[in-house]
């Protein structure tokens, strides 16, 4: 479903991301891991043509990202997301639906459907600035989620959420993946990444050290969390 070729990120002198090549099958659970500044977040606003590439490509459903059409059936948080406070979260979510073509009933509907699956339909009237992180969280994943998207990409999605939060999420995770839709998800939470994820990378400064499926990158009673720390330390060496 996507294709990195030789993809470089320059902001001046200076490349976030660094001659990166990987390929995400079709209904994958992908996992991007590095430290801060390592170019994960750069690499999923290339994905979304926030910002383009200095030099390689990028392929989307054999689509340039480039190209509008290679955004339909995107959901996609963000890490820093917020709900302007004077919204509610189903008002929210109603505008979110009409950006992806549904009115009247129709986006009703698809609201309240993404409302349960989020577990938000007691405060989904109330207005944001009342919501903890958490419900915030929770509201964002329910805008990803508007109009089954067949590929999702997800940025820190489970910040500020408690473990049940934690929890819910994961199975809606598990949930979208049998159901064939692909992830890509950045996050700090590898004890969550480990059970949720099928393949990841890990990125040290605009370069991927290690991609493979987690079942091959951790072994030998090593979790997830041990793996990427002796990766990194072994550049710092």
């Amino acid at each position: 479903m996507i294709i990195l070729d030789s993809v470089t990120k320059k902001f001046g002198a200076f490349a976030a991301v660094d001659n990166v090549s990987y390929t995400i099958r079709k209904g994958e659970s992908f996992a991007l891991l590095g430290p801060n500044g390592a170019g994960k977040t750069t690499i999923v606003r290339m994905l979304l043509d926030f910002i383009k590439p200095s030099s390689g490509a990028i392929t989307i459903n054999g689509r340039s990202t480039s190209e509008p059409e290679s955004r339909q059936h995107i959901g996609y948080i963000a890490e820093q997301h917020m709900i302007p406070p004077f919204l509610s979260g189903f008002e929210y979510l109603l505008r979110h639906a009409s950006l992806i073509g549904l009115s009247g009933q129709d986006a009703v509907k698809e609201v309240d459907r993404v409302l349960e699956i989020v577990a938000m339909q007691g405060p989904q009237r109330k207005k944001s600035a009342t919501y903890s992180r958490g419900m915030q969280q929770r509201i964002g994943l329910g805008a990803a989620l508007l109009g089954q998207p067949r590929l999702l990409i997800l940025d820190e999605p489970i910040t500020g959420l408690d473990p049940i939060g934690i929890r819910d999420v994961r199975k809606i995770l598990e949930n979208l993946r049998g159901q064939g839709v692909t992830v890509i998800l950045n996050s700090h939470l590898l004890s969550e990444v480990e059970k949720t994820c099928e393949t990841a990378a890990i990125l040290y400064k605009g370069k991927i050290l290690i991609k493979d499926t987690i079942t091959a990158i951790v072994k030998d009673h090593e979790t997830l969390e041990d793996v990427f720390v002796r990766f990194i330390e072994q550049e710092h060496e």
